[in-house]
């Protein structure tokens, strides 16, 4: 029987595809914070700030873009359409007043204020992040890696659409750049919040969902490669305005193409054929129960399940699904009617066990949560470093264009996050080995490239950005997608925005403790031998500027792919549990 239009318009709105491409156009705005290199000299010489001074600017955008503890409160107790509400005004505050003081339109203030405002401007991004991926993950609680990977992929390439708007807007006036960072989320965001929701039908299998994502990724890869060409192209060759005009249009058309996949889906395949959407169990409870969601609701069995827990034999999480799922239900039935009959008395459970639903205060006294956030302190600290620092490192090379490098790692950076999500999926569906080994490899990658940057080998800035940007990407596809599995999807937005603490934590010992510390003592040396205004800037030329911050680096990722590897020995059986059963 054919749906009439109204039934088609409701499906539409309510399509879970739809929600996951108005996320991804809001995640294309939430990168702002990577523009901060590009916004920096302007308030510099706007402000005659000095390069401490500045430091400091950049150390409150860091804590801006990690400290989400509002947003992940506020994403619990409110619809997700009144976060996002909340982070664009904070972005257009911020940001906003900022450009007021660098175009002499308001007052100057102190420099501890302007640490507030980029603190809260770049805050925003918070909520931007919050709501997408928590509604990513309860809309598609199967397809965790991929969803997660592509939603913080595009964050990730947020800098480098807006940095082509910029060049096509063609403005002389460099302060306008700020302009358009306080603008542009609000323009995106506002008229999209709405439909950033979980939505009803999460469960369901279509067929067209494996085609849905390959045409996704299809698009990054797209997406990626046409920004790479059109950095290029213009970085080297004198074009047009209008031709700059013709590549951002073309920029646009390629991130409307999703847009196609939620009407397909509505309008074409889903009919009323009941072999198009299976009704499926989710992996890893025998009820139908979404991984890293509680048990049962009420006592008995959850008890049980516990006992179960504590006396089965270890041997049983490494017998095939069928048979380990017909041990469990054999040992569940002895205790119940043991339990039944008062031969035993089923302990009471403490809290939740790895898979279900935590809150943050249960997860704070795990070994496997502080696990995943020191590794990650480690890991992307130490690549949120080199991005901060890229501008210096690669001038102390040599290099004079290093916005051209700030745009191919946010463009490694992406790929590293579709990457991450879609080989740690692999890792779990078709293994069912634990996602954390997917972080560890990662951290190998980036070992290699601080070795690359302590060294400056002939091409070691081109490889160093290539393996540095994939490794930190490939961290926020897979850590959020690890701790929704371990510790459960109820309080997702709390637990990872206090994962994302290690962000700026990593980077305030890294770059505000070691690298500052080390540039500043190698320029004064160099400095010394050679004539030099004491009015001047101090600058380091050579390898040697970061040698040193690099190898450190470069050993802190070994440590952090060996917490890794210690997560994933620790977390065997859970997945074994969660996925094991899509293998047989």
């Amino acid at each position: 029987m054919a749906r009439t239009t109204r039934e088609r318009v409701k499906s539409f709105i309510n399509n879970r595809w739809l929600v996951f491409v108005a996320a991804m156009w809001i995640q294309s705005c939430a990168g702002i914070g990577y523009l901060f290199g590009s916004i920096s000299p302007v308030i510099k010489s706007s402000l005659n700030y000095n390069q401490k001074q500045l430091s400091r600017l950049g150390v409150a955008k860091d804590l801006g873009d990690s400290v989400g503890f509002l947003a992940g409160t506020l994403s619990e107790i409110l619809p997700l359409w009144a976060a996002l509400l909340v982070g664009s005004v904070q972005n257009l505050v911020g940001y906003g007043w900022v450009w007021l003081i660098v175009t002499g339109r308001a007052p100057i203030l102190p420099l501890w204020a302007m640490c507030i405002l980029i603190f809260v401007g770049n805050n925003g991004e918070t909520y931007f992040n919050t709501a997408a991926l928590v509604s990513g993950v309860q809309n598609f609680p199967k397809s965790r890696g991929p969803v997660v990977g592509i939603l913080k992929g595009f964050a990730g390439l947020g800098g480098a659409i807006l940095s082509q708007v910029y060049t096509m807007i063609h403005s002389s006036d460099r302060a306008s750049l700020i302009f358009m960072v306080a603008v542009a989320p609000s323009v995106v965001v506002v008229p999209l919040m709405f439909f950033i929701r979980p939505v009803g039908g999460h469960r369901q299998i279509r067929s067209s969902d494996a085609t849905s994502f390959t045409v996704i990724y299809a698009v990054c890869i797209l997406l990626a490669a046409y920004l790479m060409a059109v950095m290029l192209v213009e970085d080297f060759i004198d074009l047009s305005h209008s031709i700059i005009i013709a590549f951002t249009i073309v920029l646009f058309a390629i991130l409307l193409v999703p847009i196609f996949i939620p009407i397909a889906t509505s309008c074409f395949t889903a009919s009323t054929d009941p072999c198009d959407t299976l009704e499926e169990p989710l992996l890893g409870d025998q009820q139908g129960q979404d991984p890293g969601q509680s048990t049962t609701p009420d006592h008995g069995p959850e008890l049980i399940f516990s006992e179960v827990e504590d006396e089965k034999p270890k041997e049983v999480d490494l017998l095939p699904a069928v048979e380990r799922h017909k041990r469990i239900a054999q040992l569940q039935a002895k205790l119940m009617q043991a339990a039944a009959e008062g031969a035993v008395r089923v302990k009471r459970r403490r809290g939740p066990h790895r898979g279900e639903d935590f809150t943050l205060t249960q997860a704070l006294v795990k070994a496997d949560f502080w696990l995943i956030f020191f590794s990650l302190l480690l890991g992307s600290g130490s690549g949120l470093t080199v991005i901060d620092n890229l501008g210096q490192m690669s001038q102390s090379l040599g290099y004079d264009n290093t916005h051209v490098f700030v745009s191919m790692i946010s463009i490694w950076n992406f790929l590293g996050r579709i990457g991450g999500g879609y080989f740690s999926e692999l890792i779990v569906r078709d293994y069912a080995y634990p996602r954390p080994v997917a972080i560890a490899v990662a951290q190998l990658v980036m070992s290699v490239g601080h070795i690359f940057f302590a060294y400056g080998w002939p091409g070691a800035m081109h490889i160093g950005t290539l393996l540095i940007g994939l490794g930190y990407g490939a961290h926020w596809a897979i850590v959020p997608a690890t701790a929704s599995e371990l510790f459960g999807l109820k309080k997702f937005g709390a637990l990872y925005n206090f994962l994302t603490l290690a962000n700026p934590a990593g980077s305030l010992v890294f770059s505000g403790l070691i690298a500052s510390s080390i540039y500043d003592r190698e320029a004064e040396r160099q400095a010394q031998g050679s004539l030099f205004n004491p009015d001047d800037v101090l600058r380091c030329r050579g390898s040697i500027c970061y040698f040193l911050t690099s190898l450190i680096m470069s050993g802190f990722c070994l440590i952090a792919a060996a917490l890794s590897m210690i997560l994933v020995q620790r977390t065997k059986p859970v997945y074994t549990n969660l996925y094991g059963k899509t293998r047989n």
